[in-house]
């Protein structure tokens, strides 16, 4: 994978490993999730607070691991939005050994443009696709 625009970094916990002291593969979503976040705020497309105004929700997400994670690794997950459609942003992440910059695992979500109040998909705003772009760095 090709260098990210942002990294979000991650401490792998005690809680977060399986009984064969590796990272759960059910956490490593939560940790995607938790840097997918991150990423929102940082591009100014989410405040972090108004859960309402979140936006995004999850339709379809993969992930591949190519290693493990063990206790106290310093790890990082890099975000980006790859694709943008009409409503619903592909966006892909890797989860890196900091130190070494292994790839331990990649992912890749299918977000859908949502309105909680209406439970209801809408287009993605022109203002997202303009940020984006400009984060992203897309044309």
């Amino acid at each position: 994978m090709s260098p990210f625009n942002f990294y979000y970094p991650i401490q792998i916990r005690y809680g977060d490993l399986d009984p064969q002291w590796h990272l759960n593969n059910a956490h490593t979503v939560i940790l995607m999730e938790q840097a997918r976040t991150a990423y929102l705020v940082q591009v100014g497309l989410w405040d972090g607070k108004d859960f309402n105004r979140l936006g995004l929700i999850v339709a379809d997400i993969h992930v591949s691991y190519k290693a493990p994670v063990t206790l106290l690794q310093q790890v990082r997950i890099g975000v980006r939005v790859a694709r943008i459609g009409t409503k619903s942003l592909v966006m892909e992440y890797a989860l890196e050994d900091v130190n070494t910059q292994q790839e331990l695992a990649t992912g890749e979500s299918i977000m859908v443009a949502f309105d909680y109040p209406t439970s209801q998909s809408i287009l993605v705003p022109a203002d997202w696709r303009e940020k984006i772009h400009q984060f992203e760095g897309i044309q």
